[in-house]
């Protein structure tokens, strides 16, 4: 990663987790290697015990089922702002229509996307939901300085979520993600702050952008819309 020079760095947001949280991970952990082993781990020793910390927040693993209700749970709760950074945005029907729902009321919606694509046809996919965002008021920019893969949704400044989880049809139906949603003020200032750096580091999007695209481009837009059920 970071070695091929049209992409440049990966721009990512990680979390380390410390303390009692530790064992939820450790379940999904010996969870998974059971079912790619058939070995079933268990003991005392896998399950120490840890000290509580001062982040209240919860882990939600999935293979596909709940994730998207749990997106539009967040999108549908905002009052007042929402931010997503995704590398794809093939959201499908149901968060599109939420996201808009939500600038209608008034929501802030801000959307930080790649640049770059590091996959065919999922910028393609990704453009015939841009137009009634823009139109909406929603904005969206473009990180340049590298390659954006980073996860995260925060909401209201009050929900914050990072995970693995990508805004596309194969996180809410195929892949196994796990996510992080935090709750705790303090967390979600730190990952607002690395928000703010990498929107500076953005080209916002416009509609006239959009309208200046050529014939091919057009093209293979519809070809990645047809198939945006399996990006």
């Amino acid at each position: 990663l970071g070695k091929k020079p049209n992409f440049g760095d990966w721009r990512d947001y990680h979390l380390r987790i410390k303390g009692d949280g530790v064992q939820d991970l450790q379940r999904q952990f010996l969870a998974d290697w059971k079912a790619a082993t058939g070995e079933k781990v268990k003991g005392e020793t896998y399950y120490p015990e840890l000290s509580k910390g001062n982040v209240e927040f919860r882990l939600f693993s999935t293979d596909g089922a709940f994730l998207e209700k749990s997106f539009l749970d967040l999108i549908n709760s905002a009052r007042k702002s929402i931010i997503i950074g995704s590398p794809y945005y093939i959201p499908g029907e149901k968060i599109q229509k939420a996201l808009l729902r939500a600038r209608k009321c008034g929501v802030d919606v801000k959307l930080l996307l790649p640049f770059k694509k590091d996959h065919p046809l999922v910028h393609e996919a990704a453009v015939p939901y841009f137009k009634p965002l823009l139109k909406a008021g929603c904005e969206i920019f473009l990180f340049y300085q590298g390659f954006y893969h980073a996860k995260v949704m925060i909401v209201d400044e009050k929900i914050c979520d990072v995970g693995t989880a990508n805004l596309d049809r194969r996180s809410f139906t195929f892949n196994d993600e796990i996510n992080c949603f935090i709750y705790s003020g303090h967390m979600i200032s730190t990952v607002l702050s690395a928000l703010d750096r990498d929107l500076r580091r953005s080209e916002k999007l416009t509609l006239d952008s959009l309208k200046k695209r050529s014939l091919a481009e057009r093209v293979r837009e519809g070809v990645a819309s047809a198939l945006s059920g399996l990006l």
